[in-house]
């Protein structure tokens, strides 16, 4: 026979009720007692009904999380955090890859709309996507990165500041030519980009240097092989900068393979940066150096926000920003004079 919740709570010492306030994560329950009713739930191989939850209480048990490209290292560790804090907290967790599409986040967003799903955190990759749900008619809905409009609950690392301390960073390493990788540019506009850049273009003012156009590089969409080909043509008509600060760490380590292919060695040449501290950074060759921040507390304060909006529909928008720091590994140093 089917195992119940009654079941789980004997088995775990507790009622009914604490069981459901485990399931569903939006009461709070003692660690103690939720490792007991865990481990109960797992001898006793209990699947929740969630169809019967959803008749009482109106919920799915199931959210949606919409990221840019799931073949991406920054979201696949992302999408790995939201999974495991959503498992704890006793919620399934429903994926969809938007991409350059925006359809596909409208119609996440018209499926939550119709309770096929209690949620939606949404990743914004273009700047018409971030806007697309602006329309006063939202669903529970949590945007993470950058957005266009201030309707929507928020998760973001700041980018202009992010970006601000990393370049600053580099030109206290002595590196003046400072290139960026990922700039806005005609094929690929997105807010993110927009943001990275006025950051790095403030460091520069600020150290008295002049920004230089042709120093900043833009691709048709942030990845490896796009950040290796526009390099490399870069390259094929300018001088080596003294540095790269790249837009993220994927687009990075195409950056130290362009470098790598035209004989310029990272970092005795020419220092590499990134941004969002993904894991194959850290086993580049070099190791490189970034921009991280605490992955788990952003799914942990974005899930808050949006277990927070399924109780509280009108109240106004929260955005919350997660800490960064610079991380200095071997793919940068110190510039010698010449």
């Amino acid at each position: 026979m089917r195992p119940t919740v009654k079941d789980v709570a004997a088995l775990a010492g507790v009622s009914p009720k604490t069981v459901s306030n485990v399931m569903n994560g939006v009461v709070f329950v003692a660690p103690e007692t939720r490792s007991r009713v865990e481990s109960a739930i797992t001898e006793l191989a209990y699947v929740p009904n969630l169809s019967a939850r959803g008749l009482r209480n109106g919920r799915t048990g199931v959210i949606a999380l919409a990221m840019p490209d799931l073949g991406t290292p920054y979201s696949a560790e992302m999408s790995h955090f939201f999974v495991e804090v959503a498992h704890e907290q006793g919620w399934g967790v429903q994926f969809e890859e938007t991409s350059e599409r925006p359809g596909r986040a409208l119609s996440l967003v018209s499926r939550a709309r119709a309770h096929l799903v209690d949620g939606v955190i949404l990743n914004p990759i273009t700047i018409q996507e971030s806007k697309l749900v602006d329309d006063g008619s939202l669903p529970p809905l949590v945007m993470i990165g950058e957005v266009e409009q201030q309707r929507n609950d928020q998760v973001w690392v700041d980018s202009v500041a992010a970006a601000r301390d990393m370049t600053r960073h580099l030109i206290e390493l002595g590196h003046r030519r400072i290139a960026i990788v990922g700039s806005p540019g005609p094929a690929f506009q997105t807010a993110t980009a927009d943001l990275r850049q006025r950051g790095y273009r403030e460091a520069l003012r600020a150290a008295a240097i002049d920004s230089d156009p042709l120093l900043e590089i833009s691709c048709h969409e942030w990845s490896p092989r796009a950040a290796s080909e526009a390099v490399t043509e870069f390259l094929r008509v300018n001088p080596a900068p003294d540095a790269f600060f790249c837009f993220t760490d994927s687009m990075a380590i195409g950056t130290m393979s362009a470098l790598w292919t035209a004989g310029i060695p990272v970092p005795g040449d020419v220092s590499v940066a990134g941004f969002d501290d993904i894991a194959d950074g850290q086993f580049a060759t070099p190791p490189l150096t970034t921009v991280s921040f605490d992955k788990r507390e952003f799914a942990e304060r974005a899930l808050a926000l949006l277990v927070q909006r399924m109780g509280s529909p009108d109240a106004p928008p929260t955005r919350v920003t997660i800490a960064h720091t610079v991380v200095a590994r071997a793919s940068t140093r110190v510039r010698t004079p010449a």
